[in-house]
């Protein structure tokens, strides 16, 4: 036990530091600057009251064409950067609910603006000190920020996707759902209450359910390291709560199976879906059953496999299959806010 101990404290700091490494190395690289890119920054604004960095976000906000040397290879825009009002992307990153942050998630919030969104890249209280719905309250209030701020920063918001990869893919699914089905907690039905339902919901190698994490070694064997990564997710993230119903939000592909099922009932449409993932991904069955779970209940998606690619390529942009997952995304939102400018109250 104290072996199986120390392997898990040391691969999970190893993992940790690995990848802030790379993000902070990238970071370094010219073609990093928001400003070759027309983007301009505005960092650390508070959503919440709180004082706390966990409480502030990143605003990546398009405001001139940008050079033709591009981040990646895109086709024509059908959203200029500089047409207002922007339509807007929550981004909510990744990191098993316990590590990483709106910095190290830069890469994402410049991909996004470089199409002309403008980008709200948010931090979130992290597990286990912060366990369950401590990340998902975090992201209501964001947005909720959005909603309220999205006109003053030149933002529309009847035009929202909310985005997000690994747990932060949970935690936009889970906020999608919010806006469509009624819960009891304050914070849940306060955005429902909203009624601004997102426009899309783009869902990146998604750890779609958090409670029983060994379904993916039932699949497939998998390195002690990354089944160690696996566990601390659940651990961390679900704490001590042994409520019934205390996960449910915890597990969003669950109650979207549940919808599909008939078991649960939503109160308006769900939004579209965009998702991706990387066959070489552990998480991969997470993105087939909420493909499965999308087309029975008719929610117009796509769900994008691409060979060989593991978990959080899409971060990878200067690989040939991440260029060409950013381009299928940014096609599928191109459709979906053209079809939403044709028939304005479609979920507003």
């Amino acid at each position: 036990m104290p072996l199986t101990n120390l392997r898990k404290r040391v691969g999970s700091l190893i993992f940790r530091g690995g990848l802030t490494g790379v993000s902070y190395l990238g970071r370094l690289h010219p073609r990093a600057r928001p400003h070759r890119h027309g983007i301009e920054v505005l960092r650390n604004l508070a959503y919440r009251p709180t004082g706390a960095d966990d409480h502030r976000l990143d605003l990546y906000v398009p405001v001139r064409p940008p050079p033709s040397q591009a981040l990646s290879n895109q086709p024509e825009q059908s959203f200029s950067p500089y047409r207002r009002p922007h339509p807007i992307v929550l981004y909510v990153h990744g990191g098993a609910f316990r590590i990483l942050s709106k910095e190290t998630h830069w890469v994402m919030g410049l991909a996004f603006a470089r199409r002309g969104f403008l980008v709200f890249n948010i931090n979130y209280r992290l597990a286990p000190r912060h366990p369950f719905p401590a990340a998902l309250e975090d992201a209501c209030a964001a947005l909720e920020y959005v909603i309220r701020e999205a006109v003053r920063h030149g933002g529309d918001p009847n035009q929202i996707v909310l985005a997000g990869e690994s747990a932060g893919a949970n935690l936009v699914t889970s906020l999608a759902l919010l806006t469509v089905v009624k819960r009891p907690e304050p914070w849940a039905r306060r955005i429902y209450d909203l009624g601004v339902v997102p426009r899309a919901v783009v869902p990146m190698c998604g750890m779609l359910q958090v409670t029983d994490t060994a379904r993916f070694t039932r699949r497939k064997r998998l390195p002690s390291w990354l089944a160690d990564r696996l566990i601390e997710t659940t651990e961390a993230y679900l704490g001590r709560s042994q409520a019934p119903d205390s996960h449910l939000l915890a597990d969003p592909l669950l109650l979207i199976e549940q919808l599909a099922e008939g078991r649960l009932t939503a109160d308006r449409p769900l939004p579209p879906f965009f998702a991706s993932v990387g066959t070489r991904d552990p998480l991969l069955d997470d993105t087939r059953r909420l493909e499965a779970a999308l087309k029975t209940l008719g929610v117009p998606h796509e769900a994008r496999y691409y060979p060989g690619e593991v978990h959080a390529f899409q971060a990878l942009v200067f690989r040939e299959l991440s260029k060409q997952c950013w381009q299928d995304t940014y096609a599928f939102l191109d459709r979906q806010l053209r079809s939403a400018m044709k028939d304005p109250g479609q979920s507003t």
